[in-house]
């Protein structure tokens, strides 16, 4: 595939810009950025669900929606991210516990969904 020099240079751009935040360029970035053209709209989507100043939910919240997140689907790398953003943000280690507790309860009710649907099944429970 024929790569656009201009992609080529707002990737590196912007994976420069990532490591001077982080002091790392995170795997799923190093990846993706092979790919300048599925690369940038991925990092463009972020920022706007993430960084939108103009968005309804406040920089803090969005920080705590992505830490329950994260927490929900084991993103272990997201996490430790998504922990330092929401505490750059101003929150507090009460509410950061609060975001992981409600991401992993709502992963466990998930697969309680799940396998109690087929234990039901299982053992000719009737359910709605």
């Amino acid at each position: 595939m024929q790569e656009d020099s201009e992609q080529r240079k707002k990737t590196d751009m912007i994976l420069k810009a990532i490591e001077n935040e982080y002091g790392f360029i995170p795997v799923v970035n190093q990846v993706l950025s092979d790919r300048p053209d599925i690369f940038l709209p991925s990092v463009a989507f972020s920022q706007t669900v993430l960084e939108n100043k103009n968005g309804a939910i406040g920089k803090k919240e969005r920080y705590l929606c992505a830490i329950s997140a994260a927490a929900a689907v084991g993103g272990e790398y997201c996490l430790k991210v998504q922990i330092q953003h929401a505490k750059d943000a101003g929150a507090s280690k009460d509410e950061i516990l609060e975001s992981i507790m409600i991401g992993s309860m709502m992963s466990m009710t998930r697969s309680e969904s799940y396998a109690l649907r087929a234990y039901a099944d299982a053992f000719d429970i009737e359910y709605k």
